[in-house]
């Protein structure tokens, strides 16, 4: 006889404490990718790189405003949906990253960009099977997935 531990889900403060943090992170990167000091000044980022601004900066936004929204309500079906909505928007996002490849690295003794594409390659592939696995689980809990008792469905 296998014995498994409880479930326990992180209390609604902890929660809303972590939501807030990822509302800050993702509003700081907003303003200092867009403001101050800006993109232009990472010096291995080229000028293409305002072709994938907007993705990036979707993607950033997205997952902001489902935080927020996770801090007034955050049932289970709902942070599934919101990370179904988001993962998918950062992996719209890889791809164009990916695709435009807006990168230029100076150090001729290693590929850098040989790096950074597999990089991305690996990032898109995975994130690619995350929102096959939200997808899932969105289904699962709007259907009323009963797998489990979970009072936060």
């Amino acid at each position: 006889m296998r014995a498994t531990a409880p479930v326990i889900a992180p209390v609604a403060a902890a929660r809303r404490f972590g939501y807030s943090v990822a509302v800050v992170v993702d509003t700081v990167l907003l303003y200092m990718i867009n403001v101050a000091p800006g993109w232009q000044t990472v010096p291995f980022l080229t000028e293409e790189t305002w072709q994938v601004l907007p993705m990036v900066n979707l993607s950033l936004a997205a997952g902001a405003v489902a935080n927020l929204v996770y801090m007034i309500c955050d049932p289970r079906w709902l942070r599934s949906l919101g990370d179904l909505v988001t993962t998918a928007i950062s992996l719209i996002a890889l791809v164009g990253i990916l695709r435009v490849f807006p990168f230029a690295f100076g150090d001729p003794s290693v590929d850098w960009a040989l790096v950074a594409r597999s990089v991305l390659v690996v990032s898109v592939a995975g994130t690619a099977v995350a929102v096959v696995v939200h997808l899932v689980s969105f289904v699962r809990r709007a259907a009323g997935g009963r797998y489990r008792s979970d009072p936060h469905r």
